[in-house]
């Protein structure tokens, strides 16, 4: 083998190797997010890419080639190329969260730009406006820089799209304009360096440094996630432990020893749990079973009918538990609807739990016949209304699930909370 065969196959079996590690370190994850799964379709793609250059070269050290086999393979390399860069807009587009419309026009060009390269990759091989062959080797045409223009437009692209992009941070921003710059730069010195798969090269460090610096990246902002979903957690435990709903259970449970011995023991057994239940929360990070959030809400229920009798009514109308979800976070909703909704009436009013399922949900709705409020006079925003900002938050960052309110003043209130089954689990 020559020294140039030499490098290039040593550049592909070092890049197949990489990958696989990421591609692995990827797959063995339980939850994966949605950049994710595209920069895994990335990272097999450049594999296929890798492992198809490593056997032509090997093929070309050790077996004579003629001319057709060699048009063949470089017209399907160059074809790789621009899919690489294709995938990568992709990649990056998932990512950068761009805006919609600007997201409309730079995939318009660039399914254009890829198609027109596509198109006369495939001319090359009966023009040779890009490269030919003789006696089994590879020759380039004096225009075969123009072979790079989709790769030079898309990076160029993306590096504007990288460095504009106001949600990117700086480490974000350089780890997109590096992989666009490295690519450009080996694009030149590949003209230089004839023969030598430089260009492989750049593709390897270009991901390394991607996937380390937004590894990085996501790594500080997973941290400040939970930190912020736990700091969400603790203040909406808190605000069900309060002083005043403690002293009221109390002095119902004391009233009663001496009329009732049981059903005190009872009553006392159901705000041992209540508090147990709101406690263990603080421990817990990740989603539980509906069946414990259940469990708490009707232990909630019997320590407010235990105080309210007949002015509180209870409906519960559930027709499934299959799912997980965030602890306390159906519970105060629940609670709520009692306290700011039924109670708000002097004779009271009914609450109804109801779970069911559609085709792509689990769905919770929570609703009351109290006095209702309206909406647009609730700044949810600013968490003054039974700390919905939190709940929110932690519904839509644990499982992904969505929140919805509906009240009308006189009439009641509605809370709606879907979990996609996907996330349900």
């Amino acid at each position: 083998m020559s020294n140039n065969s030499v490098f290039n196959a040593s550049v592909c079996i070092i890049g197949i190797l990489i990958l696989i590690i990421h591609v692995a370190n990827i797959l063995v994850k339980k939850e994966k997010r949605k950049d994710e799964k595209v920069l895994l379709n990335f990272f097999i793609f450049t594999i296929i890419h890798f492992a198809t250059y490593l056997t032509f070269t090997l093929v070309k050290s050790f077996y004579l080639t003629n001319n057709a086999y060699v048009i063949a393979f470089y017209t399907t390399f160059y074809i790789m190329n621009n899919l690489e860069v294709f995938l990568l807009y992709r990649y990056a587009r998932n990512y950068m969260d761009i805006d919609p419309k600007k997201e409309k026009a730079v995939s318009i060009l660039n399914l254009t730009v890829f198609s027109i390269f596509a198109v006369l990759d495939i001319v090359n091989i009966f023009t040779g406006i890009f490269f030919t062959a003789e006696n089994g080797e590879y020759l380039r045409s004096k225009t075969m820089i123009i072979s790079q223009g989709y790769q030079f437009v898309m990076f160029v692209t993306i590096f504007i799209l990288s460095v504009t992009n106001k949600k990117l941070n700086v480490r974000e921003k350089t780890a997109f304009c590096l992989y666009c710059l490295l690519p450009l730069v080996a694009i030149i010195l590949q003209n230089l360096f004839k023969g030598y798969a430089i260009g492989y090269l750049s593709i390897i460090v270009s991901i390394e440094v991607l996937f380390l610096f937004l590894s990085v990246q996501k790594n500080i902002d997973l941290a400040k996630e939970e930190e912020k979903n736990k700091e969400a957690q603790i203040k909406i435990m808190l605000s069900q432990i309060q002083p005043h709903f403690i002293y009221n259970s109390l002095s119902s449970i004391s009233t009663l020893i001496p009329i009732d011995p049981n059903k005190a023991q009872s009553a006392l057994d159901d705000f041992t749990e209540y508090l147990r239940m709101n406690l263990s929360s603080l421990t817990e990070v990740k989603c539980v079973p509906f069946e414990d959030e259940l469990k708490h809400i009707k232990t909630y229920v019997a320590l407010e009918k235990m105080r309210f009798g007949d002015r509180l009514n209870v409906d519960f109308g559930i027709q499934t538990t299959d799912f997980m979800l965030p602890p306390l976070t159906i519970q105060p909703v629940v609670e709520n609807a009692v306290k700011h909704g039924i109670l708000k009436k002097i004779e009271g009013g009914t609450l109804s739990v109801k779970t069911y399922e559609t085709d792509n949900s689990y769905v919770v709705e929570i609703a009351d016949d109290g006095v209702g409020f309206s909406i647009s006079d609730v700044d949810f925003d600013a968490n003054k209304h039974f700390g919905l900002k939190n709940i929110q938050y932690r519904l839509a960052k644990m499982c992904g699930a969505d929140l919805a309110v509906k009240s009308e003043i006189g009439a009641g209130t509605t809370v709606t909370v879907k979990f996609p089954k996907e996330n349900a689990k």
